[in-house]
């Protein structure tokens, strides 16, 4: 989902942040492979983050953003959303975008929910990401 360019505004439905120690996403990953890779992130996901050199920051930067998805949502894991029906891709640019599938999509639209913004920043120690969900109006 991207900003509108056709010269309509927008009107903000939630705002999320989340903030996550990047050790406690490696140690998940270390202690439970697979399962847990495939229980939180799209394969997509997956294939991104274990091309990068700092592979749990990446990781640890998806699960932030996928929470603060989330908090703008209002729900948690309730009402059919879940962790891989977020999906957050990289533009060329490096921007990071949110895709939404499955029951957590049809959540959003009933919502009015158009496109959900999102940042995601990481250092060695910790990984935050901001999002902020909208609806375009005429």
């Amino acid at each position: 989902m991207s900003p509108p360019s056709n010269g309509k505004s927008s009107v903000i439905v939630g705002l999320g942040t989340d903030i996550v120690e990047i050790v406690r996403i490696g140690k998940m990953v270390e202690r439970h492979g697979e399962l847990f890779l495939n229980r939180v992130y799209t394969p997509d996901e997956i294939r991104y983050c274990q091309r990068r050199k700092e592979c749990y920051q990446h990781f640890a930067g998806r699960w932030a953003a996928k929470e603060a998805v989330m908090k703008t949502l209002g729900t948690g894991f309730v009402k059919g959303v879940s962790w891989r029906d977020i999906e957050v891709q990289s533009l060329g640019s490096g921007q990071p975008v949110v895709k939404f599938y499955g029951a957590t999509k049809e959540f959003c639209d009933s919502l009015g929910i158009d496109d959900v913004l999102i940042t995601i920043s990481h250092c060695r120690a910790y990984a935050t990401a901001t999002a902020i969900a909208v609806r375009h109006v005429e």
